[in-house]
């Protein structure tokens, strides 16, 4: 860039977000595709956050479970699997190649050896006989088309073969072959999440086999999947996209210099925009309110936070690993959190009032009984519990 980087303020990226991550009122999605399009990546490890999060920013969010389940598990326009920092995420189909050969593979290799070194240091059959029951249960899973490992197990018993983990240690257990070998086919992109056993919110799954996709160069899906998520989150700094991406420091540079991305200016230093997108940003005329889920894309989006989450409130809203719960924001920033008690009334509380009148409050408990009418008997706790949620929940 020549001259001097531009300095993108923190009312500038707040107003990107607001409209990128489908936010703000006029900027809202008509279907889960679009929304997951737009945030290149929704958290899956939580069933319920994939569904909330959707939700919050359909323009018509009372069909979000149906629609979402539709993609997911119809349509398979949406893809429940493993991606970055061993992290499950939904992805839009069109995607997953990118992800497997960006990420995967990587993680892939790991995951595998670390499996075989954990069997081998318990006296477990070798990699070949792994091999043997991995070609067996996937043939098994073809012919059932979706299938719980439990079920793949009639069909393989040796997936049910156990083995020690850790022995002598604190953390000491004992592993079945299926739930080890099936993470690892999960991270291989060998197979998928498929529908969940009961309601959506069950943390109980079957597995189903990856769609199938092309091999890309690594080196390229790794540029394609950091341009895509620099025209949803830039400007990053280069420890955000580390974090996010979970890849090597060299990997990182190498897709910023390959996608032509722009160094820009922000608070913390030096960040990068998509090639095209240096121009200033104005934010949405109107103000604006949403109620987030535990581990929303747009809490996580970034590692450095101080420009929309004050560290004062990360107590309340973190637990003990970082991962956030569900959070209440206005006009790009948190100010709060947000539960479901047991009889099902969504409660919520302002932490941070700067800014905060009484019009966004009215719009704030307008979303909490849309959104508790639209769960109606279903109960919703996160998977990763926060301070402030759980007192909420009790209150």
């Amino acid at each position: 860039m020549d001259g001097e980087p531009r300095y993108i303020d923190v009312a500038e990226r707040r107003a990107r977000l607001a409209l990128r991550h489908r936010l703000a009122a006029t900027a809202r999605a008509k279907t889960p595709q679009e929304v997951a399009r737009a945030l290149v990546a929704l958290h899956g490890t939580d069933p319920a956050t994939v569904y909330l999060g959707v939700g919050a920013r359909l323009a018509e969010p009372a069909g979000t479970v149906p629609q979402a389940e539709r993609a997911l598990y119809e349509d398979r326009t949406l893809v429940r699997m493993h991606g970055m920092r061993h992290t499950v995420f939904v992805f839009p189909a069109e995607l997953t190649a990118v992800v497997h050969a960006s990420t995967g593979i990587a993680l892939a290799a790991r995951a595998r050896a670390a499996l075989i070194k954990d069997m081998a240091k318990a006296g477990a059959p070798d990699a070949a006989w792994l091999k043997e029951v991995e070609e067996s249960a996937l043939a098994s899973l073809a012919r059932r088309g979706q299938a719980t490992a439990a079920e793949l197990a009639q069909d393989e018993p040796r997936l049910r073969e156990q083995f020690a983990y850790a022995a002598g240690k604190s953390y000491e257990g004992v592993h079945t072959v299926s739930s080890r070998l099936l993470r690892v086919l999960g991270v291989e992109g060998k197979v998928v999440r498929g529908r969940p056993l009961g309601s959506w919110t069950s943390t109980q799954f079957r597995w189903a086999l990856a769609p199938e996709h092309p091999e890309l160069d690594v080196v390229a899906a790794q540029s394609d999947l950091l341009r895509r998520w620099l025209a949803a989150c830039g400007p990053a700094t280069e420890a955000d996209l580390k974090w996010w991406t979970g890849w090597r420091v060299t990997d990182v540079r190498r897709a910023l210099a390959a996608t032509g991305a722009r160094e820009v200016r922000v608070d913390e230093g030096t960040a990068y925009v998509s090639e095209d997108d240096v121009a200033p940003v104005t934010g949405p005329a109107e103000p604006w309110t949403a109620l987030l889920p535990g581990l929303d894309p747009t809490a996580m989006g970034w590692q450095q936070r101080d420009w929309y989450l004050a560290p004062r409130l990360r107590p309340a809203l973190f637990d003990g690993s970082g991962n956030v719960g569900p959070t209440v924001w206005c006009d790009g920033r948190v100010v709060g959190a947000w539960a479901q008690r047991p009889d099902g009334e969504v409660v919520w509380r302002i932490l941070d009032r700067e800014g905060v009148g009484a019009e966004a409050e009215a719009a704030i408990a307008s979303q909490a009984r849309e959104l508790e009418s639209r769960l109606g008997p279903t109960r919703v706790t996160p998977r990763f519990r926060t301070p402030l949620e759980k007192e909420l929940a009790a209150s």
